[in-house]
């Protein structure tokens, strides 16, 4: 059983097949938004019972780990970056300054908050950056006592990390909300609400603002195209047909796409793209359950 926020999270393992880019921005600061803009933007719940965060948990779980406690601390192949936690955050080498923005960081920034008892050569690494220049220098040490405490680390953290990327996913919708022209805020919010009231739709937030970050950061584009939450919201195509989610999901995967097709790395589209589609069709609710309120108007 996994539940959080209030409760503990347990839940087991790690998935290593990846897709690249998991945790790829932290929350950041939109442009500059006018008073009035920032008037008509309010806040977005995601408040979910019990039983609901534990689906969303285990279902964002699942996508990063698949059971598999050895990736909990990972470097995938192809990434100049090794991912960790249930989320695979990102933490850059030394020197390193890439184009995704870290989020392992800010995760145990948000750990020393709580007060946990972080391994202590973690605590004291000063500069922060990850220990290992780059994979084959990982995977020299990986079984390493400081890295199986590592591992250790986060399998008994993981409610914590979920807390985080609930947090995240709260800030990240106003930023993103605020971060369009005014004219496309409305549907935005209206859209926003939509997913946010059903527990396939909370999910659907969370797990893409985890996977491929808010689409706020002007680094994180190719050939001048972003593939975030922003970017995704923007090119939701209206359709009283279907629900918001279904549009969500097909926005996404059409974003998705277009980031592979602009990659310069081939391995975007020949090995990545898959998975990441794949990953698009769990966004759907728990049981087939979809709330027909939760339309679009």
């Amino acid at each position: 059983m996994l539940i959080f926020l209030g409760s503990t999270l347990l839940v087991s393992g790690c998935y290593s097949g990846n897709d690249s880019g998991s945790s790829e921005a932290e929350p950041g600061s939109p442009g500059e938004t006018s008073r009035e803009s920032q008037e008509t933007v309010s806040d977005i719940s995601l408040v979910l019972k019990p039983a609901q965060l534990d689906w969303v948990g285990q279902k964002i779980f699942q996508n990063e780990c698949a059971g598999q406690f050895q990736c909990l601390v990972h470097w995938n192949d192809g990434e100049a970056f090794p991912s960790l936690g249930i989320g695979h955050f990102i933490w850059y080498p030394a020197g390193l300054d890439g184009r995704f923005v870290e989020s392992f960081p800010a995760l145990i920034e948000y750990m020393k908050q709580r007060q946990l008892n972080i391994p202590v050569w973690l605590r004291e690494l000063e500069p922060f950056d990850a220990p290992w220049s780059d994979k084959e220098s990982f995977e020299a040490v990986e079984n390493s006592v400081r890295v199986a405490e590592l591992r250790e680390f986060l399998a008994g953290t993981q409610g914590i990390q979920a807390e985080f990327i609930v947090r995240r996913a709260r800030t990240s919708l106003r930023q993103v909300v605020e971060s369009v022209p005014e004219g496309r805020q409305e549907q935005l919010q209206f859209d926003l609400e939509a997913l946010s009231r059903t527990p396939g739709g909370t999910y659907a937030l969370m797990d893409y603002v985890n996977f491929k970050g808010e689409g706020l950061s002007g680094a994180e584009r190719y050939k001048g195209e972003g593939w975030g939450l922003q970017q995704v919201l923007l090119t939701m195509e209206p359709n009283p047909e279907i629900t918001t989610l279904e549009r969500f999901r097909l926005a996404a995967a059409e974003v998705l796409t277009r980031r592979a097709d602009n990659a310069d790395n081939p391995i975007e589209k020949t090995r990545w793209l898959k998975g990441w589609l794949k990953r698009l069709e769990t966004y759907v609710e728990p049981d087939e359950i979809i709330n027909s309120a939760e339309k679009i108007r």
